[in-house]
């Protein structure tokens, strides 16, 4: 692969008469979704590396609760700042150069945070990964969708998410043997090897085609999705869907301030941001030493409690991309809210009885399994998705750089409080704090979510711009007409819904 991928991209009668069982095209693809993803890996592996070098790096400097609270939650600030700074990047520069710029940056960080000297350089170098992190979150999306078919999109979206947990089950089980040397210093230090690798790996990827289009690169363009489609009339088609929608000028803030409806949809994607992380991913991801420390898990048990912790999360989220495209985002959603409830919700009991038998240690940690399944397969790589689904092309860079910053920053809120949250409330009513917070976001996904499974970008954006509420925003198609292209509305079921005969309440 190359900036422009294949492009001889021509086969002989013979070639086409030979049945082969490999397919290029698949392979391109996969190989293109994995090195762009291998910026979750990054952002997985810094999550994850600071739940086992906390404890040891506070101890070697003194670190008080709230420097620790820092030392975690600074990456979240400096992720903040890298995706309101990736908005602009990766409209001026391009999604691939933007990847490019997050992955050089995480080197950097990664190599300062090992050789750090003092609770303040870990803070800074922690801000520098952050920026790079927020950098990537923003991007690596938003050039997935943008590289994937419409029957694959939320699976290839969801690819990047699935790397954030390969990234932070490998930083468990690297904490974990670390651990028993207190080397906090290689715990941050091998994050830097994989970064190494992205970095490499994103020269050879294609650039994204939407993006061609913008710079009037319009050959690139089509021979890119020639090239990734073994359809050309189904490139043929993408191009011109493009096209008609590069007919509207980026406009982000200018569109925010007169448009109504782009406003709902950046409303929306900064609700879908907090729901994911106010759902209390993080605090498992950041302190799973220190809940198991409250349930009477000594050192050794902790870090390998954690460690299995974080393979449930792996495993878990090979569940959303394998339905993410067969059962639809609402659906998966519904089931993760209401595992994460009860979930939290048990275990907060648990936590009130005082955990004193074996048996409630063992309920308790598979209590925290249940719950980072329920969010691996459901809010973690599903908001993703559709924040990079509901936006309209006038607004896309805007709205996504906005939630993405939502996420972060409401990351940043939960980093810096769980440990006083614990010492305030108590570990049992922070627990069901969170409890609560997750059957209030079952009731907003029912409330608010749309359905957007099958649905191509163009018929989202039109329908929002229509002033389609919120939920009914995009409709499940069960069937296609071969004709739908110039039909006046879409199949639904058995019924023909017109999108503009819908108008918001």
């Amino acid at each position: 692969m190359n900036d422009q991928v294949g492009t001889n991209g021509t086969t002989s009668p013979q070639d086409d008469a030979t049945p082969s069982i490999f397919d290029a095209t698949r392979f391109k693809i996969i190989a293109i979704g994995v090195i762009a993803a291998l910026a979750g890996l990054m952002s997985g592996l810094d999550i994850g590396v600071v739940a086992g070098a906390l404890d040891l790096f506070g101890k070697e400097y003194h670190a008080s609760t709230v420097a620790l609270e820092w030392v975690v939650s600074s990456m979240m600030a400096g992720a903040a700042a890298g995706a309101l700074s990736a908005g602009w990047m990766s409209k001026a520069l391009g999604r691939k150069h933007s990847l490019i710029v997050g992955g050089a940056i995480f080197v950097i960080g990664t190599i300062g945070c090992a050789m750090s000297w003092s609770v303040a350089s870990m803070i800074s170098f922690r801000v520098v990964m952050g920026i790079a992190v927020g950098i990537s979150a923003f991007t690596a999306p938003l050039y997935l969708s943008e590289i994937a078919s419409e029957d694959a999109r939320g699976a290839m979206v969801s690819t990047y998410q699935l790397m954030v947990t390969v990234g932070i089950f490998i930083a468990f089980l690297s904490d974990t043997y670390f651990s028993y040397s207190g080397n906090w210093r290689w715990m941050f230090g091998v994050a830097g090897i994989p970064a190494v690798l992205f970095l490499i790996g994103v020269f050879f990827l294609p650039y994204s085609p939407r993006w061609l289009m913008t710079q009037g690169r319009h050959k690139e363009a089509r021979q890119i999705l020639l090239d990734l489609r073994n359809d050309p009339l189904e490139a043929a088609k993408e191009i011109r869907a493009i096209r008609e929608q590069l007919e509207t000028k980026q406009e982000g803030f200018k569109l925010f301030l007169s448009n109504s409806n782009f406003r709902r949809s950046v409303a929306l994607g900064v609700m879908l941001q907090m729901m994911q992380q106010l759902a209390g991913i993080n605090i498992v991801m950041y302190y799973a030493p220190n809940i198991l420390a409250a349930a009477h898990f000594d050192e050794q048990s902790q870090m390998w409690c954690t460690a299995i912790i974080g393979l449930v999360n792996m495993l878990a989220t090979f569940v959303a991309l394998g339905l993410v495209d067969r059962w639809g985002r609402k659906p998966i959603l519904y089931a993760g809210f209401t595992v994460m409830a009860l979930g939290m919700g048990v275990l907060a009991m648990l936590l009130q009885t005082g955990m004193t038998t074996q048996s409630s240690q063992i309920a308790a940690v598979f209590l925290l399994m249940i719950f980072c399944a329920g969010f691996a397969m459901s809010a973690g790589p599903l908001m993703w998705v559709l924040c990079s689904e509901i936006q309209p092309l006038a607004g896309r860079d805007f709205g996504i750089a906005i939630s993405t910053f939502t996420n972060w920053m409401t990351n940043l809120l939960v980093g810096v409080s769980f440990l006083t949250l614990m010492q305030t409330f108590g570990t049992a009513g922070t627990f069901w704090l969170f409890a609560g917070l997750n059957a209030l976001f079952l009731l907003l996904t029912i409330l608010f979510v749309p359905e957007t499974r099958g649905m191509s970008l163009a018929v989202i954006e039109k329908r929002l711009m229509q002033g389609v509420k919120l939920r009914k925003l995009a409709v499940r198609v069960l069937r296609a007409s071969p004709s739908s292209d110039h039909a006046p509305g879409l199949l639904v079921g058995r019924f023909q819904c017109k999108p503009s005969s819908r108008k918001r309440a």
